[in-house]
């Protein structure tokens, strides 16, 4: 098997002495990620959510924003993990940016935001994604794709002339803040980590490789 280096990055994250909060230094390492122009989708995210069998799911999700508040993403209100949600409200979040040898772990409780913040952000997608959130019965069985593109065809004649609005089965959810590692690769593996907790304010603890 290939040994893979993990030599890390420079950092300007003192991890000797860090912030109190870790807001502005998450939003530097988004920011960050965002300008290596070779890095695809760096607001990609892995998203993990527990099944009542007590198996997990993960898969991959866009993070529209970040904030005090939380992570924000949209998704279909009727797909499988947005179920796994309404079963297990705890998720984890994890962001992996390998020209950066960083990693970000959040882990949280998952809630919809309000139909109005939905609305909003539905209105600034382009069109063949919203026909798209119309069209999609995510995660059922599907035919074949000429079916769907024959939904899409069928819906694009019914809002030809129109605005597409929200469907009620679409929006988004917001990801709290109950934990997040910030994770830096190092020479020798011999990585620093930062793990922040918040139960009313925040607290750290630099963490072994």
């Amino acid at each position: 098997m290939t040994n893979y280096s993990t030599e890390g990055q420079s950092s300007d994250m003192d991890f000797n002495t860090p912030p109190q909060s870790p807001i502005e230094s998450a939003k530097k390492w988004f920011s960050d990620a965002s300008s290596v122009v070779t890095t695809a989708n760096p607001l990609a995210m892995t998203l993990s959510t527990s099944l009542p069998d007590g198996s997990i799911a993960s898969r991959i999700v866009l993070m529209k924003s970040f904030s005090e508040e939380g992570v924000m993403f949209f998704t279909n209100y009727e797909s499988n993990k947005a179920k796994e949600i309404e079963q297990d409200k705890n998720v984890a979040l994890l962001f992996h940016w390998d020209m950066l040898a960083r990693q970000i772990r959040i882990r949280g409780k998952a809630v919809k935001v309000s139909d109005d913040l939905s609305d909003t952000y539905f209105a600034t997608r382009e069109r063949l994604s919203q026909l798209g959130a119309w069209a999609s019965d995510q995660s059922k069985p599907l035919e074949s794709r000429d079916a769907l593109m024959q939904r899409v065809k069928e819906l694009e004649a019914q809002w030809e002339g129109k605005s597409i609005v929200r469907p009620p089965f679409w929006g988004g959810y917001c990801v709290s803040l109950d934990a997040i590692e910030f994770w830096q690769g190092c020479d020798g593996r011999l990585h620093d980590r930062l793990l922040y907790k918040f139960d009313g304010d925040w607290s750290f603890d630099r963490l072994q490789p």
